[in-house]
């Protein structure tokens, strides 16, 4: 069975409209999936393969000890299972097993990402067919018209804490769309990374091989091919502190001195010491995280956590939706 890729990948003019918005912020601040480019894609893997950074690791065995017991919770055999921000997509490898869903989709910004791991999932998973959708998927007004995705009732899956990426607002907003392109009914398996030591958050998110330094200096790299930049990327430090009043962890590209740069035909000043946000990492205990989802219009229907409390898995059903008797 072969895989298909659907591109709606946002078009160039939409890209330079999202940049320059962001760089005329104060902070100044870029979208987190702006990091993901093929390259992105490959320097985030080693990320999760480093020491410090626990969150994929502890994710991973999880969901593959909890797989069963998380399909009795859901309840019914899915139509589709629908992963935003899928990635390499190993991650619900153990929830198809359990689940046999009648199709899988995957959506994610990177195409050549999205190609590999739909393809590599399709031989593990012969009998599961598999859907993939390059999108900016916090900026989807529908999920698009295909066969696959018409199935019902769909399951929501969102793993990698990726909502800790946007500000509490914007994470409210974003679960309010996802319940909406998921349709009436339907359910979300959530992962989200909770609070810890800051010693040790951030060393997760500035580890000492340099991964997430580079990781994060790619994205200039990436800015001056996509829009005629001239980002010198040495001329930024990376940065990665934790912010407590927001339980969250800021990472950012701090200019060294003071530079003018030139990005789409428009020049903009970085002040020494100016910082550039290339993304928030916002850690929600349980209840914070209930009372976020609630907000966004879904009910909590049960959760599930690692050993040490570092993260948890919370499946959320739509509040309009009956409880199970």
């Amino acid at each position: 069975m072969s895989t298909r890729v659907l591109d709606l990948h946002p078009a160039p003019a939409d890209l330079e409209a999202v940049v320059c918005q962001g760089l005329a912020r104060q902070p100044r601040q870029l979208p987190a999936w702006l990091l993901y480019d093929s390259e992105g894609s490959r320097l985030f893997e080693l990320i999760c393969q480093q020491p410090e950074y626990s969150l994929t690791r502890t994710e991973m065995a999880l969901l593959g000890q909890q797989a069963a017991a998380m399909a009795a919770a859901v309840g019914h055999r899915p139509g589709v299972v629908v992963e935003f921000g899928a990635g390499n997509a190993r991650k619900v490898g153990p929830l198809l097993q359990a689940l046999r869903p009648g199709a899988y989709a995957a959506l994610d910004i990177s195409a050549a990402a999205l190609r590999q791991a739909c393809a590599v999932l399709q031989q593990e998973h012969p009998q599961v067919p598999v859907l993939g959708v390059c999108c900016d998927y916090s900026n989807l007004p529908a999920l698009p018209h295909d066969p696959l995705l018409r199935q019902e009732p769909r399951l929501g899956f969102y793993p990698g804490s990726s909502l800790g990426n946007f500000t509490p607002e914007e994470a409210t907003a974003l679960l309010a769309q996802m319940a909406r392109l998921l349709g009436p009914g339907s359910q979300l398996l959530i992962g989200i990374d909770q609070p810890k030591p800051e010693a040790r958050l951030e060393a997760a998110y500035n580890d000492a091989a340099g991964i997430s330094a580079a990781f994060a200096r790619n994205l200039l790299v990436r800015l001056n091919q996509d829009l005629q930049g001239d980002f010198d990327p040495s001329a930024f430090r990376y940065e990665a502190h934790w912010q407590a009043e927001h339980s969250r962890i800021a990472m950012a590209l701090v200019s060294q001195r003071d530079q003018l740069v030139t990005l789409a035909g428009r020049s903009w000043r970085f002040g020494a010491g100016e910082a550039l946000i290339t993304e928030y990492s916002v850690k929600y205990g349980p209840e914070a995280f209930a009372r976020l989802a609630a907000a966004a219009g879904w009910r909590l229907v049960r959760s599930w956590s690692d050993g040490a409390g570092d993260l948890s898995l919370h499946l959320l059903a739509q509040a309009d939706s009956s409880p199970d008797p």
